[in-house]
């Protein structure tokens, strides 16, 4: 039976306001673009797990980078075993110590909570081991929000709303570090906006719990069935920089201490062009001024 009982004091990461993640893209290009996020100000780069083929793109963009903390948002659990991710973690604490956050998540089938239990029974007690203060979990529900609180920083959960997240620091207290994960579409046009934001949410729709994640959050089924207007707004934010700034800033406000954006292109560019993060760094980043 894995324990669920906080052991160690947790204090907040301190990973500062706005972190980007890459995703959706061919990994040489998102590499090479790590060193230019790092100089616009994004103070926490995080892998997606969609992204996330190997543990060793982890080791790769602590590399190609120099101080920003390097996180995964997330290792898929089922994919990857805990003693892998503990080596890549003992690995880094010596070339690179401090610097990663260990992002896990997808522990799905009929017994999440479980399941994520034993994995982090395994960090714990199989050395080398991976510390509590330096885990993340990808949680959405209560029960996974509790096992984030007890058992690891914090939670780096995806598609919230600016009320959830409010719900969610009420259930994580003041200790712990919220990381919201946040789709942006720097676009005006409706349609062009809301058909990048459907993509995505029509996918993740498909994955065990996010369907319940969305009923949670308030939506209907024929919202949930539909992708509708409603539920694509409400997850995604898009429109101009003001816009995506407002809907930043409810998030952090309501108890977030970090969003993490994942900026979708609407032209199809592969990753998104470096212009469209220069151009959120410049707005979203508290002092940042680009040249």
């Amino acid at each position: 039976m894995f324990q669920t009982t906080r052991e160690t004091q947790m204090t907040r990461l301190g990973l500062g306001p706005i972190g980007v993640a890459l995703t959706y893209g061919e990994w040489d290009a998102l590499l090479g673009a790590a060193p230019e996020l790092e100089a616009m100000g994004y103070s926490t780069i995080w892998v997606s797990g969609g992204q996330l083929n190997d543990l060793n793109q982890i080791t790769e963009l602590a590399r190609t980078t120099h101080n920003v903390p390097v996180g995964s948002a997330i290792i898929p659990v089922d994919r990857f075993p805990a003693k892998a991710v503990a080596r890549t973690y003992a690995q880094l604490q010596e070339t690179h110590p401090g610097r990663f956050i260990v992002g896990l998540g997808g522990a799905h089938g009929p017994r999440p909570l479980h399941t994520m239990g034993n994995y982090l029974d395994h960090l714990d007690t199989v050395p080398p081991n991976v510390p509590a203060t330096t885990r993340m979990l990808a949680a959405l529900g209560p029960r996974m929000l509790e096992l984030a609180r007890d058992r690891a920083a914090g939670a780096l959960p995806l598609l919230m709303t600016p009320d959830y997240t409010a719900q969610a620091r009420k259930l994580l207290g003041e200790d712990a570090t919220l990381v919201v994960e946040h789709h942006v579409v720097l676009e005006t046009d409706p349609t062009r906006a809301r058909q990048a934001a459907r993509g995505v949410i029509g996918f993740l729709s498909g994955v065990t719990g996010y369907a319940k994640h969305f009923r949670r959050l308030g939506f209907a089924e024929e919202d949930v069935a539909q992708l509708s207007d409603r539920l694509v707004d409400a997850l995604v934010v898009w429109g101009d920089l003001h816009t995506i700034g407002r809907r930043v800033a409810e998030h952090l406000e309501a108890g977030a201490d970090q969003i993490a954006l994942v900026v979708l292109p609407t032209d199809g560019s592969i990753p998104v062009s470096t212009a469209q993060w220069r151009q959120l760094a410049e707005a979203l980043i508290p002092g940042r001024r680009l040249g």
